[in-house]
């Protein structure tokens, strides 16, 4: 199996704790510029002026609600679940901040000390042991700009109030090992843009095999994968969408009906079945992790789209060895690459 990545541009401007590690296992954690000449080493010692980008992480405790003022207790109910359940409740972050620059005389982009200090001051101080309701303007709610401190919302402030300090390219920051945001910084971007992925799981067997070949041309190709009674996986699947962040609710989608519509549309017809048999799509193509990655991002695209968000990646994880990725917006195969990929793989 080949898995499908990203193709980055050579101009363009990111894991969870190791139980549950989400991420891009192709990303280099610190893409640099390629090597120069004898002539550039030469005029730039220590790297100095090469391009590179790294990452930092930092953790921090905080708790939220999700709950407007302006809605009843049975509309903030029907809307946030749970989450609008009174004092609220709280999650172990993980934050991680990729910066991208110019080598110093000293051969880093910039101070590991001083970036850490920056992160403490700015981010992990002042939320840490906190209820984040109000902590910051963003989150006051008597505002009529305030808006809820969601991961994708929380993710934004970080990344605002870290910039005047320092040379922020993206943030991501984990929830839980099941629900994490992105955001980017960049000229060409909408500020108010964040990606936000859900991971969920499901069982199942597979024969790779074509039905128009032998059993020896088969196993020819796919080798034990062709054996006739199949085998079976544990798949994860990351589902990544995107869009501009709710200026009151502080989301991209509703969160809720973001993972109703991945249970219903993939994890339950998916799970516990042998695919080529009790999947139609899969009788007449075989199910590599690729066109299996790639009928979910079929099956989802559409019903993402009418929540007000698109879908930006699809994830399969077939095996710690092996996973395929595919991208669904085509049109943003360009759209700063480097940051996420760092992100992933910090």
């Amino acid at each position: 199996m080949t898995p499908a990545g990203l193709k980055a541009p050579p101009q363009a401007p990111a894991a969870p704790p190791p139980e549950a590690p989400p991420g891009d296992s192709l990303a280099p954690a610190t893409p640099c510029s390629a090597p120069p000449g004898p002539a550039a080493s030469a005029a730039a010692p220590h790297g100095r002026g090469r391009r590179c980008l790294i990452t930092r992480k930092a953790v921090f405790s905080a708790s939220h609600l999700y709950r407007l003022p302006e809605l009843s207790d049975g509309e903030n109910q029907a809307r946030f679940g749970p989450c609008s359940i009174a004092p609220g409740h709280g999650h172990n972050y993980e934050l991680i901040v990729a910066m991208g620059g110019a080598l110093d005389a000293d051969g880093m982009v910039l101070n590991l000390s001083e970036v850490k200090h920056a992160i403490r001051r700015e981010i992990t101080e002042p939320l840490d042991f906190r209820f984040l309701n109000g902590i910051w303007p963003e989150f006051d709610l008597s505002r009529p700009e305030g808006r809820l401190p969601t991961t994708e919302a929380l993710a934004l402030a970080i990344r605002d109030r870290l910039t005047p300090h320092l040379p922020v390219m993206g943030i991501r920051l984990y929830e839980h090992p099941k629900l994490w945001a992105d955001v980017l910084s960049g000229p060409h971007l909408n500020p108010m843009d964040a990606f936000l992925t859900i991971r969920s799981h499901f069982a199942a067997a597979h024969r790779l095999a074509r039905p128009e070949l032998s059993q020896v041309e088969n196993e020819a190709i796919y080798g034990k994968c062709a054996r006739p009674h199949g085998h079976g996986h544990n798949y994860l699947l990351d589902v990544t969408v995107r869009g501009p962040i709710d200026a009151r609710t502080g989301m991209v989608c509703d969160l809720a009906v973001l993972q109703q519509l991945v249970e219903e549309l993939v994890v339950e017809p998916f799970d516990h079945t042998f695919l080529n048999k009790d999947v139609d799509h899969f009788a007449a193509c075989v199910p590599t992790a690729e066109n299996i990655a790639l009928h979910i991002a079929d099956l989802l695209a559409a019903p993402i789209a009418a929540t007000g968000a698109r879908l930006h990646k699809v994830r399969l994880q077939e095996s710690p060895n092996n996973a395929a990725e595919v991208f669904a917006e085509t049109a943003q195969l360009e759209m700063v690459p480097p940051a996420l990929e760092a992100l992933a793989s910090a």
